[in-house]
């Protein structure tokens, strides 16, 4: 913040106000329009005129209708589809209940320090990505353009999945569901089950060949998926329209789509609960492995889910907080929607786990009938003996624990021979320990759950229409974080930019509806995202508390939050945090060298996956998805640097963002008022600009003018001003 006292500042700004006033005096009388133009630091409409605390003056930049529109807007933002079929896989697969330490440490250590980094700079600049980092260092502009990058990169497929979400919901309102059964084959002769539905389940079958119709590799497009390219479009019109006046359409939206996911799990977790096998599957979910815990893998897996949760350096954070008042504690609602959305990722992980374990006691009940019927065959045959079996068990109703009784006393007794038996042990924690995730649980698993459940497609529909708004709170942010600097640099229309926005994503998202449409989906969530935002966070950190300085911005933060903020936040943000981060990037290379670059490709005549290596041209794609990304970091540092842009013309983006202060840079300023118009006589200039250094207080302004990003009006500074003191963001 500024160093100088308001007494100072409204001196200055009253010299500034004088020199302009001395200019107007000394023109021609006969030059009226001249007399009653106003001098604006810029000439084109500035949407976002911060004010001085307790002035009139309303801002012109739009703004949240509430705080709650605003923190339903970030939790939409950070909580999406990975809490819901993200997080409860990484929990399994990383010792249950054990994960929840480390996670809650990285969210500490990583995630509620750079949370609330991104808020504050956003609420204290009042610009979106691009704008933020050139304000701090012109050189590191690059950073916002290349949030916007991977922004756009994921919303095009991440628009994709809301489509087949869109689909399944669609096709929900039928009963029985259509992926409740195989479908059957005529032919001359007789009727069949469907081989590929046979060998895998009706699930399986509907997701991979009904709803993609999948081709067998990458190489192989198959054409337009028509029912799935309709879905897209419906999703992008959707978005659109959400988004077409900014915030002001979107926070409406938001108290649905925000609110209505917490509705549905609550309303899963209830009927879930009261499902027989759900305690067994939340008991099998919350049994910490503690000696798991301890591997790196764990704590690099969460570190990851922990920085992608958040959405940190997307610019969606930036972008939304860009529209807070100065004076937003920002520290509470970092802390806030940072737990929100941990609890939230929890709640997904117990609704999860109840159906998971529903649905696995189906499956443990059909195995244990089909292998009693095996047993009764043998035992007929005379490959076992009546007098193993305890008298207790009768195979007509026989219950899971008698089962695995006669199981063991077999494997026992049968010891050499077992294996040739065919038996299986039918342990509900075998069917819990297959780890899903992703498509796999949304569209296979727990769809597949949901067939047991009375009154299926009820659920179904709102299962899908809880998807549906969870990509949709994330899309919000994601455009946001595109829309908004974009606006905020270059002044283009919202409504035209969020239009065209929309159409080429629309069109670019069509190779992700072909038939090998969702191993380009897998592509781009692997390869576009991971890297290139772990290097911007990285960056956004450095250009905050190295380049801007640590303690300026703690200063920034008391002036804004009235207080001083906890010293914690200090040393994460300068020592831990960089650090944590570039272990993380190291890691997160490290994997991606060692895990073979390929994809799961469904083999029709198998019913199964397969890996595939993806071919050289895939490669490509990867690489350049990587490169694209990062690429305009170093692109905007070398054309910074080396002065390669002529900055002389009038535009915004001849303004250069100095720490503290934003002056015109090619602007010639003397010494003397005079010099500003250049020698020339007042009737010469009939509008004059001034190079836009001088900004003049507004008709019915209070006597401490207001410029925009200017808290006290004196954000903009004339370039050779004597003893001009320099203010701090």
């Amino acid at each position: 913040m500024p160093k100088n006292s308001k007494v100072v500042k409204r001196e200055l700004d009253d010299e500034v106000i004088e020199s302009v006033k001395d200019l107007l005096s000394n023109e021609d009388s006969s030059d009226d329009a001249f007399k009653k133009s106003e001098l604006m630091v810029d000439d084109q409409e500035e949407k976002d005129v911060d004010v001085e605390e307790g002035s009139d003056v309303e801002d012109e930049r739009p703004a949240w209708n509430s705080k709650l529109q605003y923190i339903l807007a970030q939790v939409g933002f950070s909580v999406g589809l990975g809490n819901v079929w993200r997080f409860p896989y990484l929990c399994q697969k990383n010792g249950g209940g054990a994960y929840l330490v480390p996670y809650l440490i990285l969210l500490l250590i990583i995630g509620i320090p750079l949370f609330f980094l991104e808020l504050a700079v956003g609420q204290r600049i009042r610009r979106g990505s691009i704008g933020v980092w050139n304000y701090i260092s012109p050189k590191l502009g690059g950073i916002g353009f290349a949030s916007c990058v991977v922004c756009f990169f994921v919303a095009l497929y991440y628009n994709v999945i809301i489509g087949w979400s869109l689909f399944y919901f669609s096709q929900s309102f039928q009963h029985p569901l259509p992926w409740d059964q195989c479908p059957l084959v005529k032919n001359a002769s007789h009727t069949f089950v469907e081989p590929e539905c046979e060998k895998s389940s009706a699930t399986t079958y509907y997701w991979y060949r009904e709803a993609l119709n999948i081709s067998s590799s990458l190489s192989e497009s198959g054409g337009l998926n028509w029912k799935m390219t309709i879905c897209l479009l419906v999703a992008w019109v959707m978005v659109c329209l959400a988004m077409i006046k900014g915030i002001q359409s979107s926070g409406k939206i938001m108290y649905f789509s925000s609110l209505f996911p917490y509705v549905v799990l609550l309303c899963f977790l209830i009927r879930g609960l009261l499902l027989n096998g759900s305690v067994d599957g939340i008991r099998h979910m919350f049994t910490p492995k503690l000696e798991i815990m301890l591997e790196p893998k764990v704590w690099r897996e969460a570190a990851t889910q922990v920085f992608f949760a958040l959405g940190l350096g997307f610019g969606g954070v930036i972008a939304f907080s860009s529209y807070n008042k100065r004076d937003n504690n920002c520290h509470f609602d970092a802390v806030l929607v940072s737990f929100i959305n941990f609890f939230t990722s929890v709640l997904a992980t117990l609704v999860v786990f109840a159906v998971l374990g529903f649905k696995a006691n189906i499956i443990n009940e059909k195995c244990v009938i089909q292998n009693s019927e095996k047993i009764l065959k043998l035992l007929k045959m005379g490959n076992l003996s009546q007098d193993m079996i305890p008298h207790h068990i009768n195979f007509s109703s026989i219950t899971a624990e008698d089962y695995s009784l006669v199981y063991d006393i077999i494997q026992k007794v049968k010891e050499e021979e077992f294996d040739s038996l065919g038996l299986k042990s039918c342990q509900i924690e075998d069917e819990l320990n297959k780890a899903v995730q992703g498509t796999g649980l949304a569209f296979i698993a727990f769809t597949e759950a949901m067939t047991h459940f009375p009154a299926s497609p009820f659920w179904s529909v709102m299962f899908f229409l809880m998807l549906v708004n969870l990509g949709l709170g994330s899309m919000f942010g994601t455009i946001e974080g595109i829309i908004t600097p974009i606006v905020d640099t270059f002044k283009v229309r919202k409504e035209i930019l969020t239009v065209i926005c929309c159409l080429v994503a629309f069109f670019i998202g069509l190779i992700f509806v072909q038939r090998s449409g969702n191993y380009f989906v897998t592509m781009f969530d692997d390869y576009s995202a991971t890297l290139p935002l772990l290097i911007v966070v990285i960056l956004e950190n450095i250009a905050v508390i190295r380049i801007y300085g640590i303690d300026k911005f703690m200063e920034d933060l008391k002036e804004m939050l009235g207080f001083s903020p906890s010293q914690y936040y200090y040393y994460m943000w300068k020592y831990v945090s960089p650090f944590v981060l570039l272990c993380l990037l190291i890691a997160s290379i490290v994997q991606m060298g060692l895990s073979p670059p390929g994809y799961n490709a469904w083999i029709e005549d198998k019913a199964m996956e397969e890996f595939h290596s993806y071919p050289t041209w895939g490669m490509i794609v990867c690489i350049s998805l990587m490169v694209l990304a990062i690429l305009p970091v170093p692109i905007v540092f070398i054309v910074r640097r080396c002065n390669l842009i002529d900055d002389s013309s009038g535009s915004l983006a001849s303004v250069s963002y100095k720490r503290g202060r934003i002056i015109k840079e090619p602007v010639n300023l003397e010494g003397d008022n005079t010099s500003l118009i250049h020698g020339k006589s007042p009737s010469e200039v009939p509008s004059p600009n001034f190079g836009k250094n001088i900004y003049r207080k507004q008709t019915g302004s209070p006597t401490l003018d207001t410029a925009p990003n200017g808290r006290y009006g004196i954000g903009y500074l004339m370039a050779d001003m004597p003893d001009m003191p320099e203010s701090d963001l």
